[in-house]
C-alpha cells in the first residue's frame, strides 16, 4: 500500500499542525506515507527524525504563479510524476477541485479528500472532523516532532543548569503579528533580574537586523541565536528550552510539538485555530479582545500588557 497525503499549506506552523493526522494515516495503513507539501513549510528539516514519513516530495506553487506545478503545464508536470510513484490511496487536506483532478490524473483510485469548495476552513477543526471520518478514531490535536535524542542530550549537558533557559520567538510572518522589539529586550531585561536566564533567539537570516539589536543591549550578553543554523539543528537546542515566549509563529508551534511550556502572543491571528489544539500552549491576547474575538484582523500589536507577559513568565518559568 502506497500513500500520499497533500498538504497545500505554506508556513512551519500548518505544517506541525496536520502532523496528529499524517501520524495517524500512517498508523492506520501500517505503513509511512508520502507527503506532497511546499517548500516554506520546512517539512524536510522539521520531520528528519520522522519514521512515520516515507518521502517529502516538493509542491511547486507559489503566490506569483511561478513554479513549476502552477498553471496548466504544471498540473500535467505533477500529476505525471505522480503517476510514475503509483499511489494506491491519497488524503487532500484541500477542497480545490485541482488536487481531485490531479488524483484522477495521477490514477490514483482511493481518493479522499475535504468537501469540494468549501471556502470556510479552521486549520485545526478541519483537518480533525475529516480524518477522524475517514479512519473512524478519535484522534489528538496535539503534535509531536521526532527528534534525535543523542543530539538533544548532548546539548543538555552543555545548558548551564545555573540558568533557565528560553526560547524567545521575536519573529513573525508580518509587522503586524510581531510585538515590538524594545518590548522583548525590556521582558529578557527584567526576568533576568528575577531568574537568571539565557535566551535563544529563534530567527532567520531575515531577521539579522532585530537580532543585532537584540544582540547589542542590556541582555544580549545572555543570547545564542539560530540565525547561521539550520532549522533541524535548532531542535536540539528548543527542546531543552524551559519555555517559550513569542509570537505566533512556526517556532511556536515548533516549541509546542517538542513538548515546550509556551507563552504565545496573539494580536493579529486566530487564536481559535492557531493557539487552542496544545496544552502547552498559554495565550496573552490584546487587552479588550477575548480569544474568540482575536483574529486576522485585529491589529493589536500595541495593546499586549507588558505587566501581563512578564508575570505569566516568571510563574511559568517557576
Amino acid at each position: 500500500m502506497k500513500v500520499l497525503v497533500i498538504q497545500p499549506k505554506i508556513g512551519m506552523g500548518d505544517m506541525i499542525i496536520y502532523l496528529p493526522y499524517i501520524h495517524a494515516i500512517s498508523r492506520k495503513y501500517k505503513v509511512p506515507v508520502s507527503i506532497l507539501v511546499k517548500k516554506n513549510s520546512r517539512a524536510s528539516e522539521i520531520l528528519a527524525n520522522d519514521k512515520s514519513i516515507n518521502e517529502i516530495l516538493d509542491l511547486e506553487r507559489n503566490n506569483q504563479n511561478s513554479g513549476t506545478h502552477d498553471g496548466i503545464r504544471g498540473f500535467f508536470h505533477l500529476s505525471n510524476e505522480l503517476k510514475l510513484k503509483k499511489f494506491d490511496k491519497i488524503f487532500i487536506f484541500s477542497s480545490s477541485l485541482r488536487y481531485y483532478l490531479l488524483a484522477k490524473m495521477a490514477r490514483i483510485k482511493n481518493i479522499s479528500q475535504y468537501p469540494l469548495f468549501r471556502k470556510k476552513d479552521n486549520v485545526v477543526t478541519s483537518a480533525k472532523i475529516f480524518t477522524e471520518n475517514e479512519l473512524n478514531e478519535i484522534i489528538s490535536t496535539q503534535p509531536l516532532i521526532s527528534f534525535d535524542k543523542k543530539k538533544s542530550d548532548q546539548i543538555k549537558n552543555q545548558f548551564d543548569k545555573n540558568y533557565k533557559h528560553i526560547c524567545l520567538g521575536f519573529s513573525a510572518s508580518g509587522p503586524t503579528k510581531r510585538w515590538d522589539l524594545i518590548n522583548y529586550i525590556k521582558l529578557c531585561v527584567e526576568i533576568n533580574k528575577k531568574i537568571p536566564c539565557k535566551f535563544y533567539l529563534a530567527g532567520g537570516k531575515s531577521d539579522n537586523q532585530l537580532i543585532e539589536k537584540i544582540l547589542a543591549s542590556d541582555v544580549g550578553g545572555n543570547c545564542f541565536s539560530f540565525e547561521n543554523l539550520k532549522i533541524s539543528e535548532t531542535i536540539p537546542f528548543i527542546k531543552n528550552c524551559n519555555l517559550y515566549i513569542g509570537n505566533d509563529t512556526g517556532w511556536l508551534h515548533i516549541s509546542s510539538a517538542l513538548g515546550v511550556k509556551c507563552l504565545a502572543l496573539f494580536m493579529d491571528s486566530p487564536v481559535s485555530a492557531y493557539g487552542k489544539y496544545s496544552s502547552n500552549i498559554s495565550i496573552i491576547v490584546p487587552e479588550g479582545e477575548t480569544e474568540e474575538s482575536t483574529i486576522h484582523t485585529t491589529l493589536g500589536k500595541n495593546k499586549i500588557s507588558f505587566e501581563k507577559v512578564f508575570s505569566t513568565a516568571i510563574k511559568m518559568l517557576n
